[in-house]
């Protein structure tokens, strides 16, 4: 009998080991948090060269052409020191509020020409303090037209990053034509467009293949930059053992 429960509690004693041994596993909710704070962290160990990369396609409507859609390709021209949300939103106290509100860190911003170097482009990153926050301030931007894609701000914003000696050396808050707004994960990016000749803001909606034009070029930079910054970060595991 007493060998018995001898086996017994060595069999028992066996399993509560191997269960110590087996790899730690997270629930639904720790998941959650872990993949939360990747997202959070990326704008911080992502290289500044990668969150902006030196060239970006995109697509301009064949519509306005007679023909097919372009790949077009933007180049940049530099990318500015970090700066805060306050220095860099640009004037306008109801976007000012919404960063504030969001819990707003950090913006990060870069200046792109076109393929003709006829239109530049200044893109930010605001670094918020959740994605609720991110998509509530891109749809007021946008008065609530700004889906997962991203749409065209009510008003131009952000304050553009001008480059001495390029295209966009005369591009300033005065220049800006309009502005495209897409959230992703808990940042807000916003593409501010502007002429290369450094006219002032004009009525370009009334001009068909110009609307087209910027707005093809500030989706698609805005596009290349917030898709890797919100990409769903790998399913988190811990290999080690007994606890990790």
């Amino acid at each position: 009998m007493m060998a018995t429960l001898g086996l017994v509690g060595l069999a028992l004693a066996g399993v509560g080991i191997s269960r110590q041994l087996l790899p730690r596993t997270f629930t639904p909710a720790q998941r959650k948090q872990i993949e939360a704070w990747e997202l959070a962290r990326r704008w911080r160990v992502t290289p500044r060269t990668e969150i902006f990369p030196l060239l970006i396609r995109y697509r301009l409507s064949g519509g306005q052409l007679g023909s097919g859609a372009l790949t077009l390709t933007a180049r940049r021209l530099e990318i500015a020191q970090q700066a805060s949300c306050a220095g860099a939103a640009g004037p306008g106290v109801g976007l000012l509020r919404m960063l504030d509100r969001s819990g707003c860190e950090a913006l990060l911003r870069a200046t792109y020409a076109d393929a003709s170097s006829s239109l530049v482009l200044t893109v930010g990153v605001a670094v918020l303090r959740n994605g609720s926050g991110a998509t509530t301030t891109a749809r007021y931007l946008t008065h609530g037209t700004s889906g997962e894609r991203g749409g065209i701000a009510v008003q131009p914003i952000l304050s553009p990053v001008p480059v001495s000696g390029t295209p966009a050396s005369e591009f300033g808050t005065r220049q800006r034509q309009l502005s495209w707004v897409v959230s992703a994960g808990p940042y807000l990016v916003v593409a501010t467009v502007g002429y290369a000749d450094g006219r002032p803001r004009v009525p370009v909606v009334t001009d068909s293949y110009a609307y087209v034009e910027m707005t093809s070029l500030a989706d698609g930079v805005a596009a290349a930059i917030a898709n890797p910054l919100g990409a769903p970060p790998p399913v988190p595991h811990c290999p080690g053992a007994p606890a990790c």
